[in-house]
Formats: C-alpha cells, structure tokens, sequence
C-alpha cells in the first residue's frame, strides 16, 4: 500500500464532527460531544470514563486509531 501524503491543512470542526458521527453510528464509540470550549468530549462505553480531546487533529488520530484496531482485528478473507 502506497503511504498518504502529508496533510496540507489542519483538520477542520466539520471533518472531526462527520467522523465522530460515524464512529458514533457504527457503535465503535459511545459518544462524542463538541464543547463551546472546542474541545471533544469522548465515552467509549455508556460506563466508561469520559475523556478530554483538545482538538478536531485528536478527534481525527482517535478515528485513525480506531479504524487501524478494526482492520488489524478483522479475519482476513481472501
């Protein structure tokens, strides 16, 4: 696989909103809540611990994050 390109912009609100929806909607997170403050409130699971993300870049390297898990986890099927 032939790596990406560096970012030429800093990640956006918007991005991070759009793919904290998805992992959201696809049950990969329990909730992700934008703060008038900027930052992104994150729970994996309805008991778990919330955790503080300072900003859309965060939110994007969690999303990154959790989609390299899926794929690593997932059976191969070839």
């Amino acid at each position: 696989m032939t790596p990406r390109p560096p970012r030429s912009s800093e990640p956006t609100v918007a991005e991070a909103d759009a793919w904290a929806d998805v992992l959201v909607r696809q049950q990969l997170l329990h909730a992700v809540v934008l703060t008038p403050t900027g930052q992104w409130l994150v729970q994996d699971r309805p008991d778990g611990p919330v955790r503080v993300l300072a900003s859309p870049a965060d939110v994007l390297a969690l999303a990154a994050t959790i989609q390299q898990r899926t794929r690593s986890t997932r059976p191969e099927s070839r």
